[in-house]
């Protein structure tokens, strides 16, 4: 990351100023100073646009673009900030991301309705009232005709979204995704591991649809589930054959198997395994007597056999 677009920062961690802070990484234009006063850098969460669930987002200055924020976590870590020390040892990193996609969770949420609408509609969540926002980031208005169909009434615009249009702008992501990945040489498909620990190595069996898998993975993580599915059909991508069951067969044989292979089976003699069967099912008292040696003693039916008589 270029050392003069990034700079460390303290931020509040918007509890009313009681505590917490957070030392976050993020680019210079988060940070700016805003045009206007009252419009600093906000953090708030808003739905994540895969799961639905609350994370957390910053708005920049003057709320024009929106960075999604990611924590770095060790046990036991701890920052000194001036003359405290703050607990929460966390590394924030934040970075920008396209607000389209955060609308368009919102989009196909109301797709059910089936019909058109002002934009500021679609973005009514009480839980969630900051994703009224997104409208202020930069491009929204002019980008969102990549995800819906329009049309105007009396002079005011009214959208509903459209999946074949929502469908080709991921795909010009995907494709715009594929073209940076082959200019950086990143490794991708199933030798990434080998390829990114020996250095100079250049994978020559990557694939095109190694590329654009790999592409569509990372498009899932701020998609739906159906989305990221259907966006797949649209790529054309092959369905990955799960692995073959184990034969029945197999298992059984390796179950069988003996625990001890490798030593001596002669041991396991049948006078054995009756002496095993039997002391399976005695008693804890009845093991700790049958260890008790018993050399000179009478059996106890010797107390109760009938005397021999003597003749005189």
């Amino acid at each position: 990351m270029p050392a003069g677009r990034q700079r460390l920062l303290e931020a509040s961690a918007g509890n009313g100023g009681s505590g917490g802070q957070w030392v976050i990484v993020a680019p210079e234009s988060a940070t700016n100073l805003p045009k206007k006063p009252g419009s600093e850098p906000l953090f708030t969460k808003l739905r994540n646009p895969s799961t639905g669930q609350a994370a957390l987002y910053l708005f920049g200055s003057d709320g024009c673009q929106v960075f999604e924020v990611k924590a770095f976590h060790e046990e036991y870590r701890s920052w000194f900030i001036g003359e405290a020390v703050q607990h929460d040892g966390r590394l924030l990193f934040a970075t920008p991301v396209d607000p389209l996609f955060l609308l368009l969770f919102y989009l196909t949420k109301a797709e059910k309705e089936g019909k058109f609408q002002p934009l500021d509609q679609f973005l009514v969540d009480e839980e969630f009232s900051s994703c009224a926002m997104l409208l202020n980031c930069k491009n929204v208005l002019q980008s969102v005709h990549h995800l819906v169909d329009e049309k105007e009434i009396g002079g005011r615009k009214f959208y509903k979204y459209s999946e074949e249009k929502a469908l080709k702008w991921l795909k010009k992501k995907v494709d715009q995704t594929v073209k940076v990945l082959k200019d950086n040489d990143i490794p991708v498909g199933g030798k990434v591991q080998s390829a990114t620990f020996i250095s100079g190595k250049r994978n020559t069996d990557t694939t095109e649809e190694d590329y654009i898998r790999y592409a569509h993975g990372l498009m899932t993580e701020y998609i739906s589930e159906e989305l990221s599915t259907a966006l797949a059909q649209y790529l054309r991508l092959p369905q990955i054959a799960s692995p073959p069951a184990e034969p029945a067969s197999k298992k059984r044989k390796l179950s069988d198997a003996p625990v001890e292979a490798e030593e001596d089976y002669t041991k396991f003699n049948t006078s054995d395994l009756k002496s095993k069967k039997a002391n399976s099912k005695m008693s804890a008292a009845q093991k700790a007597l049958a260890k008790v040696d018993k050399s000179g003693m009478k059996t106890m039916s010797s107390f109760f056999s009938s005397k021999t008589k003597t003749t005189k």
